[in-house]
């Protein structure tokens, strides 16, 4: 992916983990800033509504800003009221931990 292109995702069903929930897999490459988060949103939560685990790859991502950081925490709160499906984030870059340091978010996405 060139540098300063968008955002993709891909969707990726995977086996029942050992608990028997559902596991799919959102891999984010690119930038999820302003203006491109809404397909993201629109992909996840009907997924959230299903219930399972979601985990969201954030290993090829390149930059996320103020929106894309209130996306995830977005699709995280839709998942705990929701109350049968967990949103996790792996591959999870420095800066993007950081981020979720200086907010106090970490421990939400650590839950």
């Amino acid at each position: 992916m060139a540098p300063g292109s968008s955002f993709q995702y891909e969707i990726e069903k995977a086996p029942k983990d050992e608990s028997g929930n559902e596991v799919t897999t959102i891999r984010c490459h690119g930038r999820l800033v302003a203006g491109n988060t809404g397909p993201l949103t629109d992909a996840v939560k009907p997924l959230v509504s299903r219930g399972g685990r979601i985990v969201v790859d954030l290993g090829d991502l390149q930059h996320l800003d103020s929106s894309g950081l209130g996306t995830l925490i977005g699709l995280k709160v839709s998942a705990i009221n929701q109350g049968f499906c967990k949103v996790e984030l792996v591959n999870t870059p420095p800066r993007v931990l950081d981020m979720l340091r200086i907010t106090n978010l970490l421990e939400m996405f650590s839950a």
